[in-house]
């Protein structure tokens, strides 16, 4: 199974340039019915905008961007370009803009349509949707501290923690990393510390990138 980035919840956030505001949203979809099923909403929501500009990418499926009566190239071009460069599937962004009576130019245009699919990138953030090893790590409190820095160093997730006559720990690492993170276990704690894995689970969670 593959895996990709996708956001890891719906976000927004909006700016003003030249007295025009710009609102950027994006949304985590499954389907390209989806996708359109958000820029219609946008539209009706903003109905007196002047201007509903967005882009969208399903993974292994429809690419489609439009400058809704901006100037060709200046909106959703730019929108989708930050998307392929934040290297997100399965997403749809909406930017839209209300005029403020000064014109930006189509230097200017670009740059605010890519700080408004940006800014809402950040506000939404990553999640990797991939295959994870499920493991299950009981530790002395003496090296909890250590095993946490050792599940970050293999970039894996701590997703559930239990503190009784010894911490607990249920750890999600990508496939690839989980053997290795229980051998450096192994020998950072003189085999103090072991872990096993419980199973497999192909999802999205959220990543740091």
């Amino acid at each position: 199974m593959e895996e990709y980035l996708i956001p890891t919840q719906f976000g927004e956030a909006e700016f003003t340039e030249k007295k025009s505001r710009f609102i950027g949203r994006i949304w985590p979809v499954e389907t390209e019915e989806e996708a359109l099923d958000k820029i219609q909403q946008m539209k009706k929501q903003h109905y007196d905008a002047t201007h509903n500009c967005w882009a969208y990418i399903i993974h292994n499926g429809a690419v489609r961007f439009s400058d809704d009566g901006e100037p060709g190239g200046t909106a959703g071009m730019p929108i989708l370009q930050v998307l392929q460069r934040e290297g997100l599937f399965n997403v749809v962004c909406v930017v839209t803009r209300y005029f403020g009576g000064i014109l930006l130019g189509a230097g200017g245009l670009v740059r605010a349509y890519t700080k408004g699919a940006k800014i809402s990138v950040d506000a939404a953030g990553k999640s990797m949707k991939r295959v994870w090893t499920v493991l299950y790590v009981p530790c002395p409190y003496s090296f909890y501290e250590r095993v946490k820095l050792e599940v970050m160093a293999f970039g894996g997730i701590i997703r559930q923690t239990d503190f009784g006559s010894e911490v607990e720990m249920e750890l999600l690492f990508p496939e690839q990393q989980a053997e290795p993170f229980l051998e450096r276990l192994t020998d950072l704690t003189s085999g103090n510390v072991e872990g096993m894995e419980t199973g497999k689970e192909y999802r999205a969670f959220p990543v740091n990138t």
